[in-house]
Formats: structure tokens, sequence, C-alpha cells
């Protein structure tokens, strides 16, 4: 089972956490599993990009962008050559790391 490596983010995991999530499972429901409570607005639809990730390793043993993604992602804050939507992002064999960014567009958010 590929472990990801989830660098410190102030909101979802301070110190930063290691995980391990079996492979073909998406990375946000991998880190919900693992109560890493990342955004995920649009109940992983591909609808928004509140669960935007940047893949600081292993980007290429995940699953390939569809059209939708690809769509989506260009609305995401701090998009960068290897940011993903966790949502639709599924883990392949490899080990991952992975930065949460600071913002979303989630102008909105519950509980806040």
């Amino acid at each position: 089972m590929p472990t990801i490596k989830i660098l410190p983010h102030a909101e979802y995991c301070p110190e930063g956490t290691e995980v391990q999530i079996p492979t073909g499972t998406t990375i946000c429901q991998g880190l919900l599993d693992n109560n890493v409570g990342i955004e995920h607005a649009c109940d992983m639809v591909c609808a928004c990009t509140t669960c935007h990730v940047i893949v600081r390793e292993g980007f290429n043993s995940l699953s390939e962008q569809d059209e939708c993604e690809e769509d989506m992602l260009d609305r995401a804050w701090g998009l960068e050559p290897n940011s993903r939507l966790s949502c639709q992002a599924m883990v392949g064999t490899q080990d991952l790391t992975i930065e949460i960014p600071k913002y979303s567009i989630n102008h909105a958010k519950e509980n806040h």
C-alpha cells in the first residue's frame, strides 16, 4: 500500500503526517479515511477546486487527468504544473508527497 506524505498545513495537519492509501483510491478519499479533513465542497464530483493538491513527489504514478479535471484546475488557487484535484487523482503503486495549498476558492466554508 503506497504511503502519502502530507506536508505541514496549518489547518489540516499542522505537523504534517504520513498515511497509507490503497492503490486505486483517490487521494481525497484516502485522506478523509485517515482523518485528514481536506475540503471537498462538491462532494468529490469534479465540480470545484477545493480539494486541490500539489504533488511534490510521485506525480507520474497517479491516474491520468481527464478534460473535466484539467478545466477545473484552471480555476484553482496557486495552480502549479504538478497540481491535481485530489478527488480525481487515483493513487498508483508509488509513494507520494503532497502539499495542500494554503488557500482555496471556497469562500464560504461550513462550520467556520
